[in-house]
């Protein structure tokens, strides 16, 4: 199969995972107290594990040596989506509520619910890798200039213990495994596999889940969200893709990194806002929007760039 059919198949995939999200809370069988625990699993077990997991048995020492440009092209993205993102808040003309929210779903995209399994599916020797990490650098990002970005009048501080989670931990234990050498035993790494590979379909089961209940038709209204779906998920995957042409980086890498840059905006935003008591409406309304706009684009993009550029 081509990387454009894996893509293909994985966005289906997706897109039977939301649909039994709704289906699940329409009939009644979930509802907003059950789909907390399967967040939380999906965070704290499911997504951590199968980073771990894909990084020891995926990943060398060779490939992660050539990795450390990724660093400086998370870096170079967040400072320009940064300015862009802050130009569009003045042109939809957006209220102090709503402002910091739209800059935080510009930068952040679903890296652990989508491009996880997206890159780790489509690249399946290196893709782990990438994402691993692109993360490390986002994560730092969001539990600093997002936290800025989504508390009231900036006011938010810097909590250095937020970047310790589940998911970067298993990025650094399976990064020391893997340079050490050390090999677990195969009846636990065919455990571990089977644990992460439910992290996928519980992620977008519990996105159908909480779009179920929302008034779709208030949020495809908002104009303002296309422009996340235009600017960052269309034209920035495109540039990125385009401008890592110019850098001593495969092939893999550059669309690796327009995959990711493409993805929808992240989950974790709306309970950032809902935290800070902002309009935590309008997060989610963001993430339906770019959810559902990203099983056209993503596959768009792959398209786009493997055939035409």
């Amino acid at each position: 199969m081509t990387i454009f059919e894996i893509l293909l198949q994985q966005i289906g995939l997706f897109v039977i995972y939301l649909m039994a999200g709704v289906i699940l809370v329409r009939t009644k069988v979930l509802n907003k107290e059950t789909l907390e625990p399967i967040s939380k699993f999906v965070i704290k077990m499911a997504l951590p594990v199968m980073i771990f997991i894909n990084i020891i048995d995926g990943v060398n020492k060779e490939i992660l040596s050539g990795s450390w440009p990724i660093l400086l092209i998370a870096a170079g993205f967040y400072v320009v989506m940064f300015l862009v993102s802050l130009w569009m808040t003045k042109f939809f003309h957006l209220g102090e509520n709503r402002a910091g929210i739209y800059q935080a779903m510009m930068l952040f995209g679903n890296i652990g619910f989508m491009a996880v399994p997206v890159i780790s599916n489509v690249f399946p020797g290196n893709g782990i890798l990438y994402v691993s990490v692109f993360m490390i650098f986002d994560q730092f990002m969001l539990w600093t200039l997002g936290v800025k970005l989504t508390t009231p009048m900036g006011s938010g501080r810097f909590d250095p213990k937020k970047l310790i989670n589940p998911a970067t931990v298993a990025i650094l234990t399976g990064m020391i495994l893997m340079l050490t050498e050390v090999r677990i035993p195969s009846l636990l790494d065919t455990g571990l596999q089977k644990i992460g590979a439910t992290a996928s379909p519980l992620a977008m089961i519990y996105i159908g889940g909480i779009f179920a209940e929302l008034p779709l038709k208030k949020y495809l209204k908002e104009i303002s969200l296309y422009g996340i779906v235009l600017v960052r998920m269309l034209l920035a995957a495109s540039l990125m893709f385009l401008v890592l042409g110019f850098f001593p980086v495969n092939e893999e890498i550059r669309l690796a990194m327009a995959l990711i840059t493409g993805m929808p905006t992240m989950t974790a935003v709306v309970m950032m806002a809902n935290a800070s008591e902002l309009d935590g409406d309008y997060a989610l309304g963001g993430v339906f929007v770019t959810t559902v706009c990203g099983i056209v684009t993503l596959p768009f993009v792959c398209w786009l760039l493997q055939y035409v550029m």
